[in-house]
């Protein structure tokens, strides 16, 4: 049996104001060809399907319509878990209609769905996170725990005692992992699909926190041990969470951020039969806008850099070092010639010395300029001094 894991897919997400849903509608035109092309069973999606609550029209479209052309009216498993940027009610609102077509829609934790038979797959038991599938011939036990925030982990977790009460976030998380696996059959594969953030985990800036000093990290030893392959999502980076169950993020398919451009972007496609140790093989998605930062040594260099670079589709961040204000004309320019530059920083490399302003002793200007540097790093010049010296009433500026 192979399955696929993606998780992490932000939809409608921008890069500080700039949209990405052209990207994006291309990464899920190439993910149906690469899930046609390469056999796969079953498809699960670990959370954040969507990058806010309320989904804009446009990305609602982008998502079902993707996820319904790879079920193929049921003859592909499509298996989907809510993440920390999704509302559970809203991805299980659409459940019935989905379910009709084989995509199975899991908002909170214990969510379950119904027993049924599709072309290409069998339901046969379905309890609170727990969906027993039969695909090929193999029996597959699927355990699912979307997002579980401190609430809905509340309710989902029942405290018997006194003790259990005074459990840990993760703690909590353990207990109903080993109560879900232990429904897990001898004779079937067993697969965990979850949207935690694990401890050791590398996240990048463009994720929204999910632990807050750490009360919402889940400890390995709390992952499902009997798991032979774990999907997880949360964090874009694609990395191991532990050796313990098999445990991956697949990471995001696009870079969301700054940080996320050092690395590249893909999917595990898993082969897994019974008794063996899964067979991982990761699939790198194409970088179709990537993000690239510039460190300039002055002003100049950043501008030679801006007619290198004229016609490239790419977002940019420029750092530039300077000793002097970075003028409208110049960044007019550089924007010309690259339309989508996301920041121009000036990276100021004036040092001051401290020391003591008589203020009786210096006019109006020296003051105003002695202020600039001090917040600024650099002298006042040009239009800046001129507009300075006009509101102030008096006439005449200083260069």
């Amino acid at each position: 049996m192979r399955f696929i894991h993606t998780s992490d897919w932000h939809l409608g997400k921008n890069l500080e104001g700039h949209s990405r849903i052209d990207e994006q509608n291309k990464f899920c035109s190439d993910f149906i060809k690469l899930v046609e092309e390469n056999n796969i069973d079953m498809v699960i999606i670990a959370g954040d399907i969507y990058d806010t609550s309320n989904p804009s029209a446009e990305a609602e479209k982008l998502f079902y319509s993707t996820v319904s052309k790879i079920a193929s009216k049921g003859k592909r498993c499509v298996v989907v878990i809510a993440g920390n940027h999704d509302s559970p009610e809203r991805i299980e609102a659409a459940s019935p209609i989905a379910y009709e077509q084989g995509i199975l829609l899991f908002g909170n934790p214990l969510s379950s769905t119904k027993v049924g038979e599709f072309d290409g797959f069998k339901i046969t038991e379905a309890k609170e996170g727990m969906t027993k599938i039969t695909i090929k011939g193999e029996k597959i036990n699927l355990l699912t725990l979307p997002y579980p925030s401190e609430k809905r982990l509340n309710d989902a977790f029942i405290a018997k005692n006194d003790e259990d009460r005074q459990k840990t976030y993760s703690q909590k998380i353990g207990d109903i992992f080993r109560n879900l696996q232990e429904d897990f059959d001898e004779d079937s594969i067993n697969i965990t699909a979850s949207h935690i953030f694990v401890v050791g985990g590398e996240s990048s800036d463009s994720e929204r926190p999910i632990q807050l000093g750490g009360s919402l990290l889940v400890e390995r030893k709390d992952l499902p041990n009997k798991s032979d392959y774990i999907a997880l999502g949360h964090l874009h980076k694609p990395q191991k969470a532990s050796e313990l169950g098999c445990a991956y993020y697949s990471g995001s398919p696009l870079q969301y951020s700054k940080s996320e451009r050092v690395y590249a972007k893909g999917a595990k496609i898993v082969e897994i039969n019974k008794g063996e140790k899964p067979k991982i093989e990761d699939v790198l998605f194409k970088n179709y806008k990537p993000i690239e930062l510039f460190q300039c040594r002055g002003i100049q260099e950043a501008l030679d850099i801006s007619d290198k670079n004229k016609g490239r589709d790419i977002w940019s961040y420029f750092e530039i070092k300077t000793d002097e204000v970075i003028n409208q004309e110049d960044i007019k320019y550089m924007k010309k010639n690259m339309p989508d530059i996301i920041e121009i920083k000036p990276i100021i490399s004036y040092q001051q010395e401290e020391k003591t302003i008589d203020l009786k002793s210096k006019s109006m200007a020296e003051l105003f300029k002695d202020f600039y540097i001090f917040n600024k790093g650099v002298e006042p010049k040009g239009d800046v001094m001129d507009m300075f010296m006009k509101i102030a009433g008096q006439e005449g500026g200083e260069d």
